[in-house]
């Protein structure tokens, strides 16, 4: 079975491109380029080329996923693996490729609609490393890839199935109920993960005003996460869950509001794992401290 291997770049549809360069180069820490062509903005944290795509849209939402493969033999058989299970999908054309730095892409859409392109050959930079335009000591990503990104699913079963039994995600663990954030017990919370990173995903069915909660950065020091914590509160960036640790990935973090209104988790110190050894758990609880709601 062919598998995605890392969550490698997100789209981002906003109303207000300027604000959001400045949210996520002077708070988040990401190196910007110029903007490409069509006025998208074209966001780094690593060796690769770019993660974020923040194109101009007035969703202020989630617009599109970029999940990676090894290779065109595996991008091949992902392919034939989508059409076998009625997935209408098309291979990226050259030019599509040379916009997303990439050398080959599939082109298809998830169960809820939402764009999602399969590639392999992303353009990096190791001649020119990442340089943050805040002090900080940088992101940890590699083979893990870019973060992780939570949304809502139209059906929790579809979009298991294309994400567990097509893509080749695997199931981490549940978060069902949530009774410290008021959450009602209907809420099913899946983790699925692709590489060690816990969850390189995370949803549940249901509706809200946008399809994104949140995307995760994870940063490499402790101290990443506590100094932009300071500077969040000293810019008056609005906070959305204070700091606090996770019960299942046990990454320590606290969520600040984007400029488009959903949320970035800000977090250090995760748990991996290790699929010759990992066993799905259920947790009742999605914080062992922290996390308090913060309204505004």
């Amino acid at each position: 079975m062919a598998r995605v291997a890392q969550l490698g770049y997100i789209g981002l549809g906003v109303s207000n491109i300027d604000e959001w360069e400045q949210f996520a180069t002077g708070v988040l820490g990401l190196q910007a380029h110029t903007r490409d062509p069509d006025g998208s903005l074209l966001l780094r944290m690593d060796d690769y080329h770019h993660r974020f795509i923040v194109s101009p849209g007035d969703a202020d939402d989630l617009t599109l996923v970029g999940w990676e493969v090894a290779d065109e033999e595996t991008l091949t058989a992902m392919g034939d693996q989508l059409s076998a299970n009625d997935i209408a999908v098309e291979w990226g054309s050259p030019e599509e490729a040379e916009a997303r730095r990439v050398v080959g892409l599939l082109k298809l859409q998830d169960p809820n609609g939402l764009a999602t392109e399969i590639f392999y050959g992303p353009l990096v930079g190791v001649d020119k490393p990442f340089q943050s335009p805040r002090p900080i000591s940088g992101f940890t990503t590699g083979d893990m890839g870019l973060g992780h990104i939570t949304m809502t699913v139209d059906s929790l079963e579809e979009s298991l199935h294309f994400y567990r039994d097509v893509l080749g995600f695997r199931l981490s663990d549940w978060v069902r109920p949530q009774p410290e954030r008021g959450v009602t017990s209907t809420l099913n919370l899946a983790f699925l993960h692709c590489n060690p990173r816990h969850h390189s995903m995370a949803f549940w069915e249901g509706k809200m005003p946008k399809r994104m909660h949140h995307f995760m950065v994870q940063l490499q020091s402790l101290d990443d996460v506590g100094s932009t914590y300071d500077l969040c509160q000293s810019k008056e960036v609005p906070i959305d869950m204070t700091l606090g640790r996770h019960t299942n990935d046990l990454m320590l973090s606290f969520y600040l509001k984007t400029p488009s209104g959903f949320s970035v988790e800000y977090g250090w110190g995760a748990r991996e794992v290790d699929d010759t050894t990992w066993q799905v758990q259920l947790h009742r609880t999605g914080s062992i401290w922290g996390h308090k709601h913060v309204s505004h």
